[in-house]
């Protein structure tokens, strides 16, 4: 049976973060950043432990059949794990109360960049490469290049589970969207004759809705496409002309998804994983189509593993231990799931052929192999905006694009 759609949070994208962050070593249970667990100090418990995950990137659907199986195969180190769901706004304070008052009671968080960046800068997250290279430094060499690139841009502190989802993508139905826009002027012009019938999501809470404002500096040909301040006046112009069609902003994904399937828009944002695991599902018709826009680039998606400072040594080897196991190739394998990643393996060699045959199954009848095939290669993939950039391109479309026609 296919599992639900995850939840999209506000960071499922990758960030630069370019910082200096005390402490980045790992702590005692207290919480006690200066009591440091070297990687050569680390050893195996002798006993299982008990691990807390907190999934605020909708990620938990992909990590937890990886993890259930490290639990199964090595049940002498890891007894149980507790998964829960947060809030990506609310994990690091949080995080923060609780090492403050030397009780942890997190061990694992499953994020996007929102949550990551911002517990990074609050010194909340241990610092796991190249501190603790002796245990996952192999599994991280493993990577793919735009999976690597990303890791690069956590600059340690978080390792790629799961990577792809390109955008930014265009969605609709053929039987009511007939001649698909494929410019960005031709998008423009249908959604002034089709007042309310495009639609994306509030950027801040859509992976697709940040996909698309962030490609269309490189589709616009704006003056640099990585500073949404100094270097997208034809960004917004284009925006601000284009809200004038667009009745209101979901504040999530999903709604647009559901808007599309009921008839009540025609066309909407989407990126690779959005479109295969919603027909999948049966959130969107099977029969949905997509068209990408000329001058797009690809904006590279991933969903990190973080761990909190204060880990005692027996859970800091567990948890190191079982990053290394999903970095796998046969655990990465099931990063093809139902779909939503796509592709979704962060590292070399994983093929479709050697996931689970659910897997399988979906990308054959949804994952339009024909069309991504000759899409993905055809425009290049970039990286998203840095932490700092991204933070500052919410607040700008809050304020003088969306803000005003939020519909949560």
């Amino acid at each position: 049976m296919l599992r639900n759609i995850r939840k999209l949070v506000a960071g499922s994208v990758a960030l630069a973060l370019v910082m200096t962050v005390a402490a980045c070593s790992s702590g005692s249970s207290s919480g006690d950043s200066s009591k440091a667990v070297t990687a050569d100090e680390l050893k195996m418990p002798s006993s299982p432990v008990t691990l807390n995950l907190v999934d605020v990137a909708g990620d938990m659907q992909v990590a937890q059949p990886m993890i259930e199986a490290y639990m199964k195969k090595f049940p002498q180190y890891l007894a149980k794990v507790n998964f829960d769901t947060g809030d990506a706004t609310q994990i690091v304070s949080k995080l923060k109360a609780q090492q403050a008052a030397g009780a942890n009671q997190i061990d694992i968080v499953l994020t996007g960049n929102d949550a990551l960046g911002l517990g990074v800068n609050a010194g909340v997250f241990l610092k796991l490469y190249p501190d603790y290279q002796k245990q996952i430094g192999a599994a991280v060499d493993t990577y793919q290049p735009g999976a690597k690139q990303l890791f690069d841009m956590t600059d340690g502190y978080a390792t790629v589970n799961d990577f792809g989802d390109y955008g930014p993508l265009l969605e609709f139905m053929p039987g009511t969207v007939t001649d698909p826009p494929t410019t960005a002027d031709a998008l423009l012009a249908w959604a002034k004759a089709n007042p309310g019938q495009f639609m994306y999501a509030q950027p801040a809470n859509s992976g697709p809705g940040r996909a698309f404002v962030q490609g269309l500096p490189y589709i616009l040909g704006d003056k640099d496409p990585s500073d949404p301040i100094n270097g997208w006046d034809k960004t917004w112009s284009y925006l601000k002309e284009l809200g004038q069609y667009i009745s209101f902003y979901p504040s999530g994904t999903t709604a647009t998804m559901k808007a599309l399937a009921n008839g009540s828009t025609k066309m909407v944002a989407t990126t690779t994983g959005w479109d295969i695991n919603a027909r999948a599902i049966g959130t969107v018709p099977e029969g949905a189509d997509v068209v990408a826009l000329d001058g797009t680039s690809w904006i590279m998606d991933s969903s990190y593993i973080t761990v909190p400072k204060g880990e005692s040594a027996d859970k800091l080897a567990v948890i190191l231990d079982l990053i290394k196991w999903m970095l796998s190739p046969e655990q990465q394998a099931k990063a093809y799931d139902t779909g939503y990643m796509y592709p979704g393996p962060a590292v070399k060699g994983v093929t479709l052929d050697m996931a689970p045959k659910e897997s399988q199954d979906v990308i054959h009848k949804y994952g339009r192999t024909s069309t991504y095939d000759e899409l993905l290669p055809k425009f290049k993939a970039v990286p998203p905006l840095s932490n700092d950039a991204l933070a500052k391109m919410f607040d700008k479309w809050d304020r003088e694009i969306g803000g005003q026609k939020l519909q949560k």
